[in-house]
């Protein structure tokens, strides 16, 4: 029988398809070899993360910085505040006075998600002079739809995170907005900003004093200069 027009070279193609879609598989596989607590979205997901940075860096998107240039005291003091923990603890800010915080809020089927695994290093990095404090949040287009148990045996198990994490709650602006991310977001508050989360794993700086620092956007990873270089000062 005759073979159409083009038949070979859509065979070749096929061929060749198949054998990137084999090969990409494998790389998953080996990414997430040390990851067994993982759905598959999740597992493509860190794969793709290397690739997924650099491409947000190169467009320019979710990259601001924004910094307190005049160190604006914050009307309302953060240490006022308390954060109710995934375990149901209280954990009371004011008990963290004399240390750096970074405030991040968290999800598990997010792009940005092996940041976990970056905040991991800088808290271990900086554990004598910063406390990070994840706050997991189903907030954009529903990454984080897992139980307050659910999600801390996923970054533990997944990432090894030791830092605190919240109770799932609100960040976005709302009546339900948790109180922490109403103080951040609130120049009447904090002093200086209102710039909301604009997506999972936004960075919000605090000093030793209690002073609003730093904003630092989803595609600033938690180990760039930037970020180190804020943490140190």
């Amino acid at each position: 029988m005759k073979r159409l027009p083009g038949y070979r070279r859509w065979k070749r193609a096929l061929i060749v398809l198949s054998l990137l879609i084999l090969a990409f598989m494998t790389y998953v596989a080996y990414v997430n070899r040390t990851t067994p607590d993982m759905t598959s979205k999740q597992k493509i997901l860190k794969a793709v993360y290397p690739l997924f940075m650099g491409v947000t860096k190169l467009f320019g998107k979710n990259n601001k910085v924004m910094s307190n240039s005049a160190m604006t005291p914050a009307p309302q003091s953060v240490y006022d505040l308390s954060v109710t923990l995934n375990n149901g603890n209280q954990l009371a800010l004011s008990s963290l006075k004399g240390k750096k915080i970074l405030v991040v809020n968290t999800a598990s089927d997010c792009g940005y998600t092996n940041q976990y695994a970056d905040l991991q290093k800088l808290y271990e990095q900086f554990h004598d002079k910063l406390v990070i404090v994840g706050f997991p949040a189903n907030d954009f287009q529903e990454q984080e739809k897992g139980t307050d148990d659910e999600i801390g045996q996923f970054c533990k198990v997944n990432f090894g995170v030791s830092f605190p994490l919240a109770k799932k709650s609100v960040v976005i602006s709302s009546s339900e907005q948790n109180p922490v991310f109403a103080w951040l977001t609130s120049k009447s508050r904090n002093g200086w900003n209102e710039q909301q989360p604009s997506w999972n794993f936004s960075k919000y700086l605090i000093n030793e004093r209690g002073v609003l620092t730093h904003y630092f956007d989803p595609s600033v990873s938690p180990m760039s200069s930037v970020v180190v270089a804020a943490v140190e000062k």
